[in-house]
């Protein structure tokens, strides 16, 4: 399953993230920085499988949130020029997921 089969957006995705976030830390990352984020999101999903079209995943089963934001902080450290605060992540990984809830990604 695609991001475009979705009708996720890059764009509206770091705009929702924005407004999600707290104010102090709201423009404290760019674009590019949320985006990568986001970009890990994804990779995480990928490795688990979770954007195969025969996914067993279901809404008994909830994600792991611990688990995505620790992928998440792994990526960061391996791209070393990415700076972040660990609890900006979780910020940050809480508002996209809030944004794939307001799309209705995973169906409920």
């Amino acid at each position: 399953m695609s991001e475009e089969m979705m009708g996720y957006d890059e764009d509206k995705a770091v705009e929702f993230i924005r407004a999600f976030l707290p104010a102090e830390i709201r423009d404290k990352y760019t674009d590019d920085e949320i985006l990568f984020v986001v970009d890990c999101i994804w990779d995480y999903y990928e490795s688990k499988g979770l954007l195969e079209l025969s996914s067993d995943f279901d809404e008994e089963e909830q994600l792991d949130i611990k688990d995505l934001t620790d992928y998440v902080l792994k990526a960061i450290k391996k791209d070393g020029e990415l700076i972040m605060d660990t609890a900006d992540i979780e910020y940050i990984v809480k508002g996209e997921l809030a944004y794939e809830e307001s799309l209705d990604v995973f169906g409920d």
